[in-house]
């Protein structure tokens, strides 16, 4: 791997988030002489130049040509690089033979995966051959699912060094959010409602709150899907937008069991969006449980879509974790970001976790954000993508 041509490759460089990765290489690393050897990788050459020179890239910034579809060229990628990262979804329709070529070739991966039965897919078929050859691939390495894997994995951190053991329950509060979704988003949920069609199988690991850690069950999870009353909090509590608790929920209980249950073998965990207090906050509540029957609206964007500079610029979001045991002890830590959540922020935490995969020394295996990197990750996130972790007294 260390004689390898390159540190990382952007994979799905000319697409909308593909390009906002390449733009966080050139603005963070770009000046810098112990920068990474990076490359942008995508099936036109034509369009890898424009893209290069529009993002302001210099002239000598590497160009690979590969094929989603060409097993040869995705192995020739993978071989010339460190780490690929990879914007090209739906992964269930793209992402099969870039997995197997990482596999292949021992070569680390990190996606923005938010479809848990191809992820539970991929897991079944490559998981003990990642293991034997090295290659790391980290599912879900955006705002699905890293701000509620690190900040699961940073309050239990705490919950063990205050109270001397992990949270048995923890919730995770989305309190504010701004931001909008690109045709990429609404492209992976089409393709996993059409796929659940053909295969109610399908349906069942969507369901499953421990679909992603096969020989494990752990106990009943609460649903997050009825609107509450958060008596500590003072607020309603409704189901999160699209299916991102169903993707999250599952990345934490797979880091926990890839770790070997730092958090305990009997964790509940869910997620939820908090409203308003009183009757206000009850009937915008109700209001997600209705948009969420069509999310997308009757014009859903399409592939290559997204929010305007200024709109990734203004976006944010505020996830509050609530760690709560038995004798009534609890424990708040916060994680922030700024930007919006789906792209302008998920793309440096793309972009960063495949930094710190160069650093890593974990096994191969088919994981998490948080069970390869952990706190490692946390602190290049602070550092380079504006987000903050910290304990709320």
């Amino acid at each position: 791997m260390a004689d390898r041509e390159f540190d990382i490759i952007v994979y799905g460089a000319t697409g909308y988030t593909g390009r906002l990765v390449a733009e966080h290489f050139v603005r963070e690393y770009g000046s810098r002489s112990d920068g990474p050897k990076w490359a942008m990788a995508g099936r036109s050459m034509d369009k890898l130049e424009a893209v290069r020179d529009e993002i302001g890239a210099p002239k000598s910034t590497p160009l690979v040509v590969a094929d989603a579809n060409d097993p040869a060229s995705l192995e020739a990628m993978c071989d010339r690089t460190r780490v690929v990262l990879t914007t090209v979804g739906p992964y269930q329709l793209y992402g099969d033979k870039l997995v197997a070529a990482c596999v292949k070739t021992g070569t680390d991966y990190a996606d923005l995966c938010g479809e848990p039965a191809w992820m539970r897919a991929q897991i079944d078929k490559h998981h003990e051959a990642a293991k034997q050859s090295g290659a790391r691939i980290a599912f879900s390495s955006g705002f699905d699912s890293i701000p509620f894997d690190l900040g699961v994995l940073m309050l239990q951190k705490e919950a063990v060094a205050r109270h001397g053991s992990p949270a048995p329950r923890v919730k995770g509060r989305v309190r504010a959010m701004q931001g909008t979704f690109s045709g990429g988003t609404a492209a992976s949920l089409t393709a996993t409602m059409k796929a659940a069609a053909k295969n109610p199988g399908i349906i069942k690991v969507l369901n499953d709150p421990f679909g992603l850690t096969p020989g494990f069950e752990g106990p009943d999870q609460p649903s997050g899907m009825i609107p509450r009353h958060e008596e500590e909090l003072g607020k309603w509590a409704a189901p999160l937008p699209f299916i991102m608790a169903t993707i999250n929920t599952k990345n934490v209980h797979r880091t926990n069991f890839l770790r070997g249950h730092p958090y305990g073998e009997d964790l509940r965990y869910d997620e939820m969006m908090l409203t308003s207090p009183g009757e206000a906050g009850k009937a915008a509540a109700n209001a997600v449980v209705e948009m969420l029957k069509n999310p997308f609206g009757a014009k859903p964007p399409k592939p290559g879509e997204g929010p305007s500079k200024e709109e990734r610029e203004n976006g944010y979001y505020d996830v509050l974790f609530v760690g709560e045991w038995p004798d009534g002890k609890r424990l708040h830590y916060g994680v922030k970001g700024k930007y919006d959540p789906g792209y302008g922020s998920t793309s440096r935490m793309l972009a960063e976790t495949g930094m710190a995969l160069l650093d890593c020394d974990a096994e191969g295996g088919i994981g998490t954000p948080g069970s390869f990197l952990g706190e490692a990750l946390v602190e290049r996130l602070r550092e380079h993508a504006e987000l903050t972790f910290a304990v709320e007294e």
